[in-house]
């Protein structure tokens, strides 16, 4: 009886075992913007190859599904690290913080959001106006507020392009559509009057009309992934799309930049401020994960390396526009000491 009560103790001894060693996790997990992705994936096959630790998992679920699952609370359950192509929202933080996680932010360079058409097609030459009122759900016209009336390019301004207004963009859900909304929309809003004396009034029935996208065809929800958005600009060379300058740069053989505002979207017009539709890039540290999860530090510290994030390092090569060497130097120390971000 003795015997049987021992092996029974033990076999469930080993039962236990085995369920922590299959909730235990080796590997980091990563999540977020589609836009970040390919930096992070760069410093993640990297680091596999510089050190012991194995390559970290990166996934591509756009900025506010990334946060949803970071947030989500602490274990092996929910991602290590979470990308984002626009800062942390005050809601989000305040999920974060309900759900016991801790997070250090990281600012790691900066991105450009282009309007980009195939090289076949006619190069767009535009203002944040125009995007403004091709793109708006509601538009001022004769002084009033009315649902868009425009069906082509040609019927905002007679100098731009006879073609269907036809433009390929992420969801709600991605932080490149957050972030052109706010830059190019809420930018060509402003150069309305009306609205912007709306916007002295009342900022938020300001921003209802402001960031409301038309959801009548003109704009075409295509997903997160980039390269299907080439492949239909290729296909109808009338169509543009908006992704970073990154996917841009990567594909210079396929698709052109649209001009805005008299800008082209190069990475010295980036860098320098001149192109007017451009945001910061960031992620995001859950602190409780670090010493749980092997390799967080040592990937944080990869990733504000000189080598990877600096003027020359190989991040470049991928589009990333750097920070500042002084900002880099702050940033850096700051992840390095993965300083809790306070809102």
């Amino acid at each position: 009886m003795i015997k049987k009560i021992l092996t029974a103790t033990v076999f469930a001894g080993a039962v236990v075992a085995a369920a922590g060693a299959a909730q235990a996790r080796d590997q980091i997990r990563i999540v977020g913007s589609s836009t970040v992705f390919p930096f992070s994936t760069a410093v993640a096959e990297q680091f596999g190859k510089d050190t012991d630790f194995k390559t970290p998992v990166v996934e591509s679920t756009g900025s506010g599904g990334g946060m949803k699952l970071f947030c989500a609370g602490v274990g092996v359950e929910h991602p290590d690290i979470t990308n984002a192509s626009r800062r942390i929202k005050s809601s989000e933080f305040e999920k974060c913080s309900k759900n016991g996680v801790t997070i250090t932010e990281v600012k790691v360079g900066f991105d450009g959001i282009v309007l980009a058409n195939a090289k076949s097609g006619e190069r767009f030459n535009l203002t944040k106006k125009q995007i403004f009122q091709a793109l708006a759900k509601q538009v001022p016209v004769d002084g009033k507020l009315v649902d868009n009336p425009y069906k082509k390019w040609s019927d905002i301004d007679s100098s731009l392009p006879d073609l269907k207004i036809e433009v390929l963009g992420p969801p709600p859900t991605s932080g490149t559509r957050d972030a052109f909304v706010e830059l190019a929309l809420e930018g060509g809003a402003k150069k309305f009057d009306s609205l912007a004396a709306l916007r002295k009034e009342d900022k938020k029935a300001f921003k209802a009309v402001a960031h409301a996208v038309r959801e009548d065809g003109a704009y075409v929800e295509a997903g997160e992934n980039d390269n299907l958005i080439v492949q239909k600009l290729e296909a109808n060379p009338a169509a543009l799309g908006i992704f970073g300058f990154s996917f841009l740069d990567q594909n210079s053989d396929k698709v052109q930049g649209s001009i805005v505002d008299g800008a082209e979207p190069t990475f010295e017009n980036i860098a320098d401020g001149e192109y007017g539709v451009s945001r910061s890039l960031f992620f995001y540290v859950k602190k409780e994960h670090v010493g749980s999860v092997p390799g967080i530090q040592e990937f944080v510290n990869a990733f504000t390396d000189e080598d990877a994030w600096g003027d020359v390092g190989y991040l470049t090569d991928k589009g990333l526009i750097p920070l500042p060497s002084g900002d880099r130097d702050s940033v850096g120390s700051a992840a390095r000491n993965l300083s809790e971000l306070k809102l």
